[in-house]
């Protein structure tokens, strides 16, 4: 883990709202891969395969 990240995550954790910040930032990374390997794959958001 790089320190920017590591420097976040210390700051989530000492606010006083971490849990919906972890919860917000947990989304934003599963969206953000479904967009990546959607755009690898050629696939719409929800696609499914065959």
């Amino acid at each position: 883990m790089t320190k920017p990240m590591m420097d976040l995550r210390a700051l989530v954790e000492q606010s006083a709202d971490a849990d919906i910040l972890r919860e917000m930032i947990g989304f934003a990374a599963e969206r953000l891969m479904e967009l990546e390997v959607g755009a690898a794959t050629g696939a719409a958001y929800g696609e499914k395969s065959a």
